[in-house]
């Protein structure tokens, strides 16, 4: 499977409340669509947060953010990792 790191703009001021409740939504729904998110990353200074995840695609990371209720600005596959 393949992994891939997302992008997340406007999310200024964001807690580390926030990103865990986010994360978690993104958690109870990603076996729908052989999601799994690992980790995720915020900078409230610059709204900016990125998620790591496997997934079959982009379209299905996408698909499980939209229903969380916050769609990526931008998915990239992560092909090699060290």
């Amino acid at each position: 499977m393949t992994q891939f790191m997302d992008v997340h703009r406007g999310m200024l001021g964001i807690t580390a409340d926030q990103l865990q409740e986010a994360h978690q939504a993104d958690l109870a729904i990603e076996k729908e669509e052989g999601v799994h998110f690992k980790q995720a990353w915020a900078d409230p200074d610059s709204g900016i947060v990125y998620c790591l995840s496997e997934a079959p695609s982009a379209d299905a990371v996408q698909r499980i953010h939209e229903r969380a209720g916050h769609k990526a600005d931008e998915i990239h596959p992560v092909p090699l990792t060290v």
